[in-house]
């Protein structure tokens, strides 16, 4: 799936996440960060920000790389105001996810904060 082209973009906050899964299972990290704005932020964890779609790229390769698999979860629906989004998914271990969406010019959306961890529910 090198080919931007044939990348489907996300036209509604929902398929945000579903698309990031889908990419990540076919390997596709440069696919991943296509679903974030050029500026956005991606929490890696520990403190530790992925600012850019670059580093964002990177961070997602070196997932791609150790094996790391997402799954879909229990994705919430999304809370819209005008051209901004809140998506949230519950994980299977209990992680909470948190992201912020922005309609783009072309209608389709992408995230710009991305908090792969919140909290954790038993």
């Amino acid at each position: 799936m090198d080919d931007e082209a044939n990348r489907k973009p996300a036209s509604d906050p929902q398929d945000l996440a579903r698309l990031l899964v889908s990419r990540e299972q076919a390997g596709d990290a440069e696919g991943m960060a296509a679903l974030y704005e050029p500026g956005a932020i991606l929490d890696t964890g520990n403190g530790q920000l992925a600012c850019g779609r670059d580093a964002i790229s990177r961070f997602y390769a070196k997932l791609v790389a150790a094996g790391r698999t997402f799954d879909l979860g229990d994705q919430r629906p999304a809370i819209i105001n005008g051209d901004l989004a809140l998506t949230s998914t519950r994980l299977a271990d209990g992680a909470v996810t948190a992201e912020i969406a922005r309609r783009q010019g072309d209608g389709n959306w992408l995230w710009v904060i991305d908090q792969p961890s919140i909290a954790r529910y038993s």
